[in-house]
């Protein structure tokens, strides 16, 4: 029997108030698509998985078999569902604070009969409703950049793994073409976006929507400090990047030559190396948007 139970942890009246919660409800990665079959599901699991070269080498859903997982900000349902098919955990959560996209979650993992549990997580509390050292793994990708108090929320995140569990997150990439080449010079002077914002806030409306609340971008050593600042001991594994930054890589020596670019997207955009399939690198890493970090308990 499929165990899909939606706990309200809010009241439903406050949910239009919240305003991460109610942005959420109108914006996810499946832009609400609805799945009618297993196949068109997993068909769309790895088309969204191959539009990040790496991502899933980064950010496994397999060998977890007899795990207790919480996916933090599941949204969808999307890596959910590449943890039911994958593995056989022991126990499958999601949590996240649209009520729109657990719904759309819990239509998806029906549809694959797969065992989870579903939590709606109010956003104005870090407060995680699970004993202390439960889960063996936590897995949140494309959602801590999004939120108002990272280190408190990785503190609770901390408090809720297990003494030898470990994390896996992806996060915004402050060192990748997105910033460097689209928001730089695509968006800041080519379409002529926000001349007077600083590149941070450029990037803040390039990702998830012109008006989304929060959505931050780091520096490899920024994030592992915010994570020591929470207990955790975190190491950047290496970034995934997406096919829309591959598609416009070519444009790379264009922005060079423009006198307008600024100087730090100018230099990283000058000093990028590839390898043998043609993949950008800066610095060892692959220079994409989704920076992925492993962190254990310190």
């Amino acid at each position: 029997m499929i165990k899909n139970l939606l706990k309200k942890i809010i009241n439903s009246n406050n949910i239009e108030q919240q305003t991460n919660s109610s942005y959420w409800s109108r914006h996810n990665v499946t832009s609400h698509k609805k799945f009618s079959s297993i196949d068109e599901s997993l068909n769309y699991l790895q088309w969204r998985n191959d539009q990040y070269y790496n991502y899933e080498k980064y950010m496994p859903t397999h060998s977890f078999d007899d795990k207790r997982i919480l996916d933090y900000g599941c949204g969808p349902g999307h890596d959910l569902v590449g943890f039911g098919v994958n593995s056989k955990p022991k126990e499958l959560i999601g949590i996240d604070v649209s009520p729109v996209s657990l719904s759309e979650a819990g239509h998806r993992i029906n549809l694959h009969n797969i065992n989870a549990e579903l939590i709606l997580l109010d956003e104005n509390e870090n407060n995680l409703p699970f004993e202390d050292h439960s889960f063996d793994y936590v897995h949140s990708s494309g959602v801590l950049h999004h939120v108002q108090d990272p280190v408190s929320v990785l503190k609770e995140i901390k408090r809720v793994l297990k003494i030898d569990g470990k994390i896996r997150m992806m996060l915004y990439n402050y060192d990748s073409i997105w910033l460097h080449l689209y928001v730089a010079y695509h968006r800041n002077i080519i379409q002529g976006l926000y001349p007077d914002k600083d590149i941070r806030e450029q990037f803040s409306h390039s990702t998830d929507g012109e008006d989304c609340p929060i959505s931050n971008v780091y520096k490899y050593h920024e994030w592992i400090d915010l994570c020591a600042r929470a207990g955790l001991n975190c190491k950047f594994i290496d970034a995934a990047i997406s096919m829309h930054e591959m598609s416009i890589l070519p444009t790379r020596f264009d922005a060079i030559q423009n006198v307008h670019l600024r100087s730090e997207s100018r230099a990283f955009l000058a000093g990028l190396s590839y390898d043998r399939n043609g993949y950008p690198m800066h610095n060892n890493y692959y220079a994409g948007i989704d920076a992925c970090y492993e962190a254990r308990i310190d």
